[in-house]
């Protein structure tokens, strides 16, 4: 059994490492084939359980995260664990906070800040990270 995600499936981004990392809406059924072994969730309010490891990071919609120090560890995790897990980063939407995400996740794979959300646009989604102070929560991400 592969422990990675397919990487033509939808929603799937590959970073520059090789890792795969599914982007997602909550808003939209789950897709079909296998689930994740870990999840982030971006909310600003709790999410409904699920069948598999998942963290929430207090997210409010179009904002920042509520703790960067955690938001920052957890994405840190999310990462690593893909290297070998099937990890999918989630928001309502799957664009702002998702997007946002994502990009750090492009930052900690070698990709530069500057160049991260570009990265995104172009290998996740054209409207991924969709507010100007996510973008400069991407370029000041360490």
């Amino acid at each position: 059994m592969t422990t990675h995600w397919e990487p033509t499936a939808a929603g799937v981004l590959r970073l520059p490492s090789g890792r795969l990392i599914r982007g997602r809406g909550l808003r939209r059924p789950l897709p079909t084939g296998p689930t994740p072994t870990f999840a982030l969730y971006l909310l600003g309010h709790e999410p409904p359980p699920v069948a598999w490891e998942s963290q929430w990071l207090k997210w409010p919609d179009f904002w920042l995260p509520s703790d960067c120090a955690v938001t920052a560890d957890a994405l840190r995790e999310a990462w690593a664990r893909a290297a070998t897990e099937r990890v999918e980063i989630a928001c309502n939407g799957g664009y702002g906070r998702t997007g946002t995400a994502l990009a750090c996740l492009a930052v900690l794979d070698g990709v530069q800040n500057q160049e991260a959300v570009a990265y995104i646009r172009e290998h996740y989604s054209p409207r991924a990270v969709e507010m100007p102070w996510q973008r400069r929560f991407v370029v000041r991400f360490r």
